[in-house]
């Protein structure tokens, strides 16, 4: 293909809505025309149900692959490793032979609301937080697994052990159960020692579990080789290349986008929004409200995730009637800031950072009759804003006094008014990526640095395309605005 280097990689993105693949050369671009996804999704509940059937999000990523392996054509032939990325703290159950018990459950997930004040109520928090730099929260494992075997002794007997999605493919796709779990996806879980870089054998026994009842662990940068007879028939091109660790998507989005060390953050919003800056102190202290994962053995992934995002933009343009966010911009920027005089909390799917109530579910204060439905977007969105502004106060202490502020993601990066309230909210200037896969792109770049063909993780920079200023008249406006989201938010959750 003209204008492209081999050799290529193969990087597959297994999101919460769709799995994302494509080729991309020795360069880390995108190899036009291999590009493809395959929607796929949860089923979800009024009583806080997240999860998926495990052969529905296998099938979706097994069928990605077999799209891309057939758009490559005889590109297929020059593919060298397959990079892997996950949505993060995902489990399912599966029994000796690796045949799921469970359904995938998802951080989204939030029955095990009433496991986890228990759990908090026994455990020594600040003490396991700094352990596995994971709050006790509905998103992980400890609750999950209590919850799980509180209301369902009889399918929680069955499971031999709790695995992440990645995990369980790759066990199906190499057709063994002794294949590892990163250190990254791992760290997603709420059970891992990052200081030891084990599970954590104290937190695993408050649980009734041991060692033997998770993946053994290992770097990313370890991977899997040597498909199973069904899977190198199907995919002959793959059978003997290594396939690279899961890595959290979260960290993929971070090497995509350049953001790889505390000069840089990222500021991601897809269909939840998270900050993060990748740290090269292996071991941060965490600022309570955030969290700390780690991508291997020498860098952590520093920062705080929101269960709001570009979730938050479709439920107001499904329920309010109105057009798509792109065609609202005009509209938008008509719009006084915060000049509505509504108050939300945006935690339509519950809270992540910086609060971690297990009971938050959203609030608007201050709708009247003369409440217009771009009113409403317009402060869900600069919510959502102020929710970032939350991590920034604890976040930006501890990087770089030059940083950059970098955006991605598919909804704020359809909203040039989003990006400029956001710059106006934190007051700092907000670059946005120009790359369009960038989750994919960090995905192929630590494939191609695990190969030896980068010898850093940006050997060849991710490029900006537009950078948005901080308007003084608006920052004090939204700091306002910030505080009447604090004061709602304590007197309903505080």
């Amino acid at each position: 293909v003209a204008g492209f280097e081999p050799p290529y990689v193969l990087a597959v993105d297994v999101g919460s809505s769709a799995v994302k693949a494509g080729l991309f050369d020795s360069q880390a671009r995108s190899v036009e025309d291999t590009e493809v996804s395959v929607a796929h999704k949860q089923r979800v509940a009024s009583d806080g149900t997240s999860e998926e059937a495990a052969g529905q999000i296998l099938r979706a990523t097994e069928n990605a692959m077999d799209l891309v392996l057939e758009k490559a054509g005889r590109l297929a032939g020059e593919i060298v490793g397959v990079g892997f990325d996950c949505m993060a703290s995902t489990v399912l159950g599966v029994d000796a032979e690796g045949t799921p018990v469970t359904p995938v459950y998802t951080y989204a997930d939030t029955r095990s609301a009433y496991d986890v004040e228990r759990l908090k109520e026994e455990l020594n928090v600040p003490i396991i937080y700094d352990r596995t730099g994971a709050n006790q929260h509905t998103s992980y494992l400890p609750g999950r697994i209590r919850w799980l075997r509180r209301t369902n002794k009889e399918l929680a007997a069955n499971v031999d052990r709790y695995v992440d999605v990645s995990t369980y493919m790759y066990s199906r796709w190499f057709g063994r159960q002794n294949v590892k779990a990163s250190y990254c996806v791992s760290s997603w879980s709420g059970l891992f020692n990052r200081h030891d870089l084990d599970w954590d054998h104290g937190l695993l026994g408050r649980l009734g579990i041991d060692a033997t009842s998770l993946p053994e662990l290992a770097p990313w940068n370890e991977y899997e080789t040597g498909l199973a007879a069904e899977y190198a028939k199907r995919w002959p091109f793959l059978a003997q290349i290594p396939f690279f660790l899961a890595v959290g998507d979260g960290a993929a989005v971070n090497v995509g986008t350049g953001c790889i060390d505390d000069t840089k953050v990222a500021l991601t919003v897809g269909t939840t929004g998270a900050m993060r800056v990748l740290s090269e102190n292996p071991t941060p202290e965490v600022p309570t409200g955030l969290w700390a994962y780690r991508l291997g053995a020498n860098r952590t992934l520093l920062g705080g995730s929101f269960s709001e995002g570009g979730n938050v933009v479709q439920w107001a343009l499904d329920n309010l009637n109105l057009p798509p966010i792109t065609d609202l911009n005009h509209e938008l920027i008509k719009l006084e800031p915060a000049g509505h005089g509504i108050s939300v909390l945006p935690f339509i799917a519950g809270e992540r950072a910086t609060g971690w109530s297990t009971s938050a579910s959203g609030v608007f204060e201050g709708i009247r009759v003369s409440t217009k439905p771009i009113e409403i977007l317009q402060a869900l969105l600069e919510s959502v804003a102020y929710r970032f502004a939350l991590v920034a106060d604890l976040l930006l202490p501890g990087v770089k006094s030059d940083y950059q502020m970098i955006a991605s993601g598919g909804a704020i990066q359809s909203s040039p008014w989003w990006l400029q309230t956001m710059s106006d909210v934190l007051g700092v200037p907000v670059g946005v990526s120009a790359e369009q896969q960038d989750t994919s792109r960090g995905t192929a770049i630590l494939a191609l640095h695990a190969l030896g063909i980068w010898d850093r993780l940006d050997t060849f920079p991710a490029k900006i395309a537009d950078t948005y200023q901080p308007r003084p008249e608006h920052v004090d406006v939204y700091a306002n605005a910030r505080e009447r989201q604090s004061v709602l938010y304590d007197r309903l959750l505080g």
